[in-house]
């Protein structure tokens, strides 16, 4: 994997045992097949006893983390930043190209005779990398709310929510947020403006909650007392609070494949998986006999 170099660094000995665990963990998560951003690598520090959990600890990590890049020391593929990139089209060398896409990408819709519509809904943009893989596996939509979600896309939701409940099918949000006082609210302000938009649906707040706080000892931030809601909030919970990114990415995407599974009928999803690949395999015999498919539409 790229490891790169692009200037020299005289490292001290703490900060070369930094980067060293750096790569421990980047790499642990790597076999298991998540990229973190930093501030997942510095959520485990903190759990590891290897860092205090302030903000002066983050952004020193930080700047190591990233003279260890630039100085060759740290794999530029295991830390990514979520939450900017590029957009492009995409493009192929023939039409026999893309027949072969086509026929790795082909999808049925494996919900469409379920009694269920599941979706995953998160807070942050920067965790899509964490939940994308099991939502994708499992064939359920992800959005990323961004905080509180905005009054367009929340109408653009109970519409779909609805066409669901025409279609005779029950929807189900799993709702995953901080455990802040806005964190917490969120979950109520998407129950309750989607009863305005659409009557409201079954939700499921799966994370962050206070007995995952206890259960993984997680670190605790201040909670802001310029928020709004943290009044009401620390009546609750008190002055701390958590963020869903200290959760490690297993947990999160064990969280969504257990209640996904409870709700699934397993027989209607296995005979649409069997004509989905069928179907791909169809698609890759054209692909494979892409000159005759040309010559036949010649003639």
């Amino acid at each position: 994997m790229p490891r790169i170099a692009y200037r020299d660094f005289n490292f001290r000995r703490d900060t070369l045992e930094t980067i060293a665990r750096v790569n421990d963990i980047v790499e642990e998560y790597a076999a298991q097949g998540f990229d973190l951003t930093l501030r997942q690598v510095y959520y485990q520090f903190v759990q590891r006893g290897w860092l205090p959990n302030t903000e002066r600890s983050y952004k020193k990590l930080g700047a190591i983390v990233n003279d260890g890049r630039l100085a060759g020391m740290i794999d530029w593929l295991y830390i990514v930043d979520r939450t900017r990139a590029l957009q492009s089209n995409s493009h192929w060398d023939s039409p026999e190209d893309i027949m072969d896409a086509v026929s790795k990408q082909f999808r049925f819709d494996k919900w469409a005779d379920q009694d269920w519509r599941i979706e995953v809904w998160i807070e942050k943009d920067a965790l899509k990398g964490v939940f994308w893989g099991i939502c994708s596996k499992l064939d359920i939509p992800l959005f990323s709310c961004r905080g509180y979600t905005s009054q367009s896309e929340m109408w653009a939701a109970g519409r779909r929510l609805q066409g669901y409940f025409d279609s005779e099918q029950t929807p189900l949000i799993l709702h995953f947020g901080d455990h802040d006082p806005s964190g917490i609210d969120m979950t109520r302000d998407i129950d309750e403006r989607l009863g305005m938009f659409m009557g409201g649906t079954k939700m499921e707040r799966l994370a962050l909650n206070m007995d995952q706080v206890e259960h993984y000892f997680l670190p605790p931030n201040p909670a802001k007392v310029t928020d709004s809601r943290f009044d009401g909030y620390r009546v609750e919970f008190g002055d701390e609070s958590w963020e869903l990114d200290a959760l490690e990415p297993r947990v999160l995407v064990g969280l969504v494949e257990q209640v996904v599974l409870e709700y699934r009928e397993d027989d209607k999803w296995a005979a649409a998986v069997e004509r989905e690949n069928a179907a791909k395999r169809t698609l890759s015999e054209i692909a494979g006999r892409w000159d005759e498919v040309v010559e036949f539409m010649a003639e």
